[in-house]
């Protein structure tokens, strides 16, 4: 299939957003191949390979692009490093064009508590759109009910900033949706998430979370933010 232009990608994601609404996440990503190929990639975090195992059972071979920001967790470096092997898939880490000392001596040592939007731009965002340009798409794991800045996320999305398609299979499962499809599967987790992080990002900016509280509240804690940047 020819690469659709801007304006015909956008008009199918919307189409794509209607009739996939509600459908298993295995139709999704289905869908996602057989339209775009191998300009598709998936994106990850490591905190668990739900979307991975997903995706690998319809497309094995898939590129999964992760952020090697620098500040990660060895535990998550693990993870990714296990993916690679458990799964058919493609790990490719992506990283800031500076090293975290590179960018110390330029713009001062722990830029992430300074200015933790900066620091999630120039070591997340830029570098995942410089990675993201040979594709026409991209699956992703995100799920409405994590944050309230997702509660409108669709299944399919123009992503209008990167000029793509974006996929979001699991987007109206819930937390505990996603706990039974690992159980059932025996999928990979990042330790960490059995050690009080449920939601993991940097090491610098993680912190463990309270039994009972919100996933999410161990990101950026003490902090307005509650996102990367990359999905808003």
């Amino acid at each position: 299939m020819d690469r659709l232009t801007p304006q015909a990608a956008e008009a199918l994601a919307k189409q794509a957003a209607e009739t996939l609404a509600g459908a298993p996440a295995e139709d999704v990503i289905t869908w996602a191949t057989q339209t775009f190929g191998s300009r598709l990639c998936i994106t990850s975090s490591m905190t668990d390979a739900v979307i991975i195992d997903l995706a690998s059972k319809v497309v094995p071979g898939i590129d999964v692009l992760f952020l090697d920001t620098g500040y990660h967790f060895a535990e998550t470096i693990g993870t990714r490093d296990a993916v690679s092997v458990v799964y058919p898939v493609n790990v490719i880490s992506v990283t800031p064009p500076a090293t975290v000392e590179q960018q110390d001596a330029e713009l001062g040592p722990k830029l992430y508590a300074r200015n933790p939007d900066l620091c999630c731009y120039l070591r997340k965002v830029v570098p995942l759109e410089q990675a993201l340009g040979p594709y026409d798409a991209w699956i992703t794991g995100v799920r409405r009910e994590e944050t309230d800045t997702r509660t409108d996320t669709k299944v399919i999305q123009w992503d209008a900033k990167r000029q793509m398609v974006k996929v979001n299979p699991i987007v109206e499962w819930t937390q505990d949706e996603v706990d039974a499809y690992i159980a059932e599967r025996g999928v990979l987790v990042n330790p960490l998430v059995y050690d009080g992080y449920p939601s993991i990002g940097c090491r610098t900016c993680t912190a463990r979370v309270a039994p009972g509280a919100n996933p999410r509240s161990g990101r950026w804690a003490g902090t307005a933010k509650t996102e990367c940047g990359i999905h808003l």
